[in-house]
């Protein structure tokens, strides 16, 4: 993988003229990254983010008894809005690309409920089930990455700078997200783990991946899906622990409670982050090519010269 995102890199610099609208060459064209580079703050905000939207998805869908397909249409009516705003972005925004994530993480949730539970706005029994909800979903997220192969895009989350690139990206977002809800019930509810164990098994999982990681030599990409997967039942354990009454083990918070905890934890770590930023702005990178031809294609963000780049920060 490594060796063919080398090549790709190299003939970026060779078919860089052949893109339409860009700035003169003066040098090698780049372009501003959209996506964020995965860091130990990456997995922190992605946590968050993911309880914060099962959170407020239980909050609205069951304690206000609105149910899961309100709640999912008013949650997929935000996740509309902010996707849009963050594909025509031309640069990194933290507040914008965190919105999105949340906005994954809160539709996420509402379709893996209404999949695997019915219409109600409880446990009810009327779906299909967690096990071949988790199965259903864990096909589809096989064939979004079998379409984001036959692209030819780059399968590094944080060199993606074309459009297809990050398209693919949010819908592969979007179903690991989903799957993470449904696998998470899974292993709590059909295994008879209960909250507690399974948060124990999949930190366990966790902690294998990262000394899969450091120790071994396989694929890092897979291992990333795989975590960004488990993060998302992580979180939902994280989640109950705050808003759970208890007697049952929780902090009793509520959902009220947890989702206004949650929310002001995320915007101290988005605000951190954009300040972040600020101080060391992220490289560009090359003009995006095809994986396999080398055929230049339709970047995702601003087109800058080096200098211009380097000198440049987040708006």
């Amino acid at each position: 993988m490594a060796r063919l995102m080398l090549v790709a890199d190299g003939r970026a610099t060779e078919m860089a003229s052949n893109i339409h609208a860009h700035a003169p060459l003066d040098g090698m064209t780049m372009v501003l990254r959209k996506l964020p580079q995965v860091t130990v703050l990456f997995w922190m905000l992605k946590t968050v983010a993911v309880t914060l939207g099962e959170s407020a998805g239980d909050l609205i869908g069951i304690s206000f008894k609105l149910g899961y397909i309100t709640t999912a249409f008013l949650f997929l009516a935000f996740f509309l809005v902010v996707i849009v705003a963050q594909v025509r972005a031309k640069r990194f925004h933290p507040p914008l690309y965190w919105s999105v994530v949340l906005g994954t993480s809160m539709v996420g949730t509402e379709v893996s409920d209404f999949l695997n539970r019915g219409f109600g706005h409880g446990s009810a029994p009327d779906g299909i089930g967690y096990t071949s909800g988790a199965v259903i979903l864990t096909a589809l997220l096989a064939l979004v990455f079998l379409v984001w192969w036959c692209t030819g895009q780059t399968y590094n989350v944080e060199n993606i700078s074309s459009r297809t690139g990050e398209i693919l990206y949010w819908i592969a977002i979007l179903v690991s997200n989903t799957l993470g809800t449904s696998s998470g019930d899974w292993l709590s509810d059909d295994t008879g783990l209960g909250f507690r164990n399974a948060f124990l098994v999949i930190a366990g999982i966790m902690v294998l991946i990262v000394g899969l990681y450091y120790l071994t030599s396989i694929n890092q990409m897979t291992l990333f899906w795989l975590a960004f997967i488990l993060t998302r039942p992580l979180g939902a354990a994280g989640g109950d622990a705050l808003t759970k009454p208890t007697a049952q083990g929780g902090l009793g918070w509520g959902t009220a409670g947890g989702t206004a905890a949650l929310s002001a934890l995320l915007l101290v770590l988005i605000a951190y982050q954009t300040w972040h930023i600020r101080r060391h702005p992220l490289a560009p990178l090359p003009i995006p090519v095809d994986r396999r031809t080398g055929q230049p294609q339709r970047p995702n963000g601003a087109l800058v010269q080096p200098a211009a780049a380097s000198g440049s920060s987040p708006g």
